[in-house]
């Protein structure tokens, strides 16, 4: 999973400690991640055509569910005919955020059970999906989605012993933060360096607060998203102070006591953040 930038910044600054699982479970393989751009979609059609007839299945995933007058992003209803058109051998199923539970619930049992072989879906697979069987994740307007979301995508495949594939599909309208994003996805399948570059995108968010975006917080000098090594020195060095000296009362601790009592000039209700 991917630690937001706020939770990323409440563990450098050492509320949290970090418990690193860095290796596959056995028998997997590091998902293939690729950017490909609309006219290459003819491209993209034939290696999924290819891989559902070795009897894999296939994860098509929209981030809107019907047309947007605002936004000009793939949308669901309008993908799924298009599907069927192209795969009329195949059985196609669909999911969204309008259906009821048990529809979905019916729908994601079809696709794990082979019933179907590919699962047209918006963001609501995000999590808690596992089928094995399943080796190809296309995602639609890659754009649209943040580092976070893209990579818990990505996660829906690389579930079995098959080697698996996400496809990034987008416009030529990119800006240069989707640009940084897709090629970040396409780099690394590490969550936690994707974590860092989100950080640097979007800020760590408000460590006393609600925020998960943005600079929520007041820093003179340091930069939590570049100044990480500095950030580990001194929180050791903190940590050292605080085991021989907890309440700050030695000769050596008390300009430093002193100090933190003069800086503290507000009090947060913690329970309203939890």
């Amino acid at each position: 999973a991917t630690p937001i930038p706020r939770t990323l910044a409440m563990t450098l600054y050492g509320d949290l400690d970090v418990s690193v699982i860095d290796e596959l479970p056995p028998g997997r393989k590091p998902i293939q991640t690729m950017h490909f751009y609309e006219n290459n979609r003819g491209k993209v059609i034939n290696f999924v055509r290819q891989q559902l007839d070795k009897g894999q299945q296939v994860y098509i995933v929209y981030p809107l569910i019907s047309d947007s007058e605002k936004l000009d992003y793939k949308n669901l209803e309008e993908g799924y005919r298009h599907t069927v058109e192209i795969f009329p051998e195949y059985k196609i199923g669909m999911v969204h955020g309008r259906m009821k539970s048990s529809e979905k619930d019916r729908e994601m049992q079809k696709f794990k059970e082979k019933e179907t072989q590919i699962l047209v879906s918006t963001t609501v697979i995000e999590v808690g999906v596992d089928v094995p069987n399943a080796s190809v994740m296309i995602i639609e307007s890659a754009e649209r989605f943040g580092l976070s979301q893209l990579h818990q995508l990505r996660g829906r495949v690389g579930r079995g012993a098959e080697q698996s594939y996400c496809i990034l599909l987008t416009s030529y309208k990119l800006g240069n933060e989707s640009r940084k994003r897709l090629g970040t996805m396409v780099r690394t399948n590490d969550g936690f360096e994707i974590a860092e570059v989100d950080m640097r995108l979007r800020g760590p968010g408000d460590i006393e607060g609600t925020q998960q975006s943005g600079i929520g917080f007041d820093l003179k000098i340091a930069n939590l998203a570049k100044d990480g090594e500095i950030l580990q020195l001194a929180r050791d060095h903190a940590k050292q102070i605080l085991e021989n000296d907890p309440i700050l009362q030695k000769p050596e601790n008390r300009l430093l006591l002193k100090y933190l009592l003069s800086s503290k000039t507000t009090d947060f209700n913690w329970g309203a953040i939890s």
